[in-house]
């Protein structure tokens, strides 16, 4: 459990709070590529670290990111029209550029200088990988982009899916750390004779709860989760969570596996989930933008251009995420909806936008939730009290890590076994026959 004055501390990002000056160290994923399809296409709102601005693709394909307010009385600059390298406001005509400034004020005299005054605020994008980057932060340098390796791929060996979460970053980000759901709330209907022998499935579905070990890492904490496998052999769940809100999730094979999700803040109660997939070696590949690339029954309802109506579930609180309660009864379903995104986000948003931690009672498979919550509030006091730079914003190349399932022999330490396989950037075809394993 957590105090409610820590509690608080981890979930508030909006400006000037010590998580979110945290989050403003780093550069965050803002907007896909594919929302800004083409050159002064129309500009899309966005809503990050609770702050409302306005993304738009200047005529020499730069990305600009600015407040959404126009500095002169306040009009929405997404009326704006996006033309000639700015975006103008259609109130008095008055014209910004990626950097915020004003390069046109029409509604005043041409000798005037008043422009040269006026500045919006902007924040630096960098684009890679079908990802629009935003840094938020103090520096007029920015730092690297983190070195992931899922968003460092050449253009189509990915795929990209987002989905919008009425709740609170944390709370989305507990359940990416949280593996022992997954024998539960995932596959609690599969049954030992469901599955293929061997199989990372048949471990899970003959013993549900699990051993684990929590280690402290450069970038935030590591685990691996242990289950019997065979008489001399251990299957073992290896993952990680990377501040500031990213989570390599123990699915398919060490080595094999090259993804990421992050849960970005929008405000203190929504969230933008990122899964990024790729895969290493010379394995098929779904085409950029795909949502079944990583995904599991993902749909979305068609976007808006509401602050919220951006890679929207169709199941949602409003419809109990679609619950079928004859569905749930059957056996052929344990929680009863369907998708694992969507039974995820049952659960984390069920709790209500920002949940009260100071009323849980934790056990031991929430070992991982307790460590990193504590890093993470140790990181947020360390820049707030004496100024200390998070992990990671100086140093991209704590990134380059894979996650997944491994058969070990049960004599081997797992850490040290697996240093070859969670190297990223590293080819493993004799691992390719083994992929069918891998558990979704």
């Amino acid at each position: 459990m957590l105090s409610v004055q820590d509690n608080d501390l981890l979930c508030r990002v909006g400006p000037g709070t010590p998580m979110g000056n945290v989050m403003r160290q780093y550069w965050l994923p803002a907007v896909r590529s594919d929302e800004l399809p083409a050159v002064d296409a129309p500009p899309v709102r966005i809503r990050l670290l609770g702050e409302d601005l306005i993304a738009f693709r200047l005529t020499s394909g730069k990305v600009g990111l600015i407040q959404n307010a126009c500095p002169h009385r306040g009009a929405s600059l997404f009326f704006g029209r996006n033309e000639e390298e700015g975006l103008r406001c259609v109130y008095h005509g008055w014209k910004f550029d990626e950097t915020g400034s004003c390069v046109d004020m029409p509604s005043e005299p041409a000798e005037s200088n008043f422009r040269g005054k006026v500045h919006a605020k902007a924040y630096p994008t960098s684009e890679r990988g079908g990802v629009i980057w935003a840094y938020m932060g103090p520096r007029e340098v920015p730092p690297a982009l983190p070195d992931l390796e899922a968003n460092m791929l050449q253009d189509g060996a990915y795929g990209i899916y987002c989905i919008l979460l009425e709740s609170n970053w944390m709370q989305g980000w507990e359940g990416e750390m949280d593996t022992i759901h997954q024998a539960f709330l995932h596959s609690g209907a599969t049954q030992v004779e469901d599955t293929k022998p061997g199989s990372f499935a048949y471990y899970i579905a003959k013993q549900r709860h699990a051993m684990f070990d929590v280690l402290d890492q450069e970038f935030g904490t590591s685990y691996g989760v242990r289950r019997p496998a065979e008489a001399d052999t251990y299957y073992w769940r290896i993952a990680h969570q990377m501040l500031p809100f990213y989570a390599m999730v123990p699915t398919g094979v060490l080595g094999l596996e090259v993804r990421f999700r992050a849960y970005v803040p929008m405000d203190d109660e929504h969230t933008m989930m990122w899964t990024v997939t790729g895969r290493s070696g010379n394995r098929p590949t779904t085409p950029r933008g795909s949502a079944q690339m990583g995904a599991v029954n993902v749909k979305h309802l068609p976007n808006t251009s509401d602050w919220y109506g951006r890679w929207r579930l169709p199941e949602n609180l409003s419809n109990d995420f679609m619950l079928d309660r004859e569905l749930q009864k059957s056996g052929e379903s344990y929680s009863g909806i369907r998708g694992i995104r969507q039974q995820d986000a049952a659960v984390t948003g069920s709790m209500g936008t920002i949940y009260d931690r100071s009323r849980e009672h934790l056990g031991t498979t929430d070992a991982l939730i307790i460590r990193t919550r504590r890093r993470l509030i140790n990181t947020a006091k360390a820049l707030r009290d004496h100024g200390t730079i998070p992990p990671g914003v100086d140093n991209p190349q704590i990134y380059r890590q894979r996650s997944g399932g491994v058969i070990l022999p049960r004599h081997v330490e797992w850490w040290d076994a697996t240093k070859d396989l969670r190297r990223a950037f590293v080819d493993h075809p004799e691992l390719e026959a083994f992929a069918a394993v891998g558990d979704a």
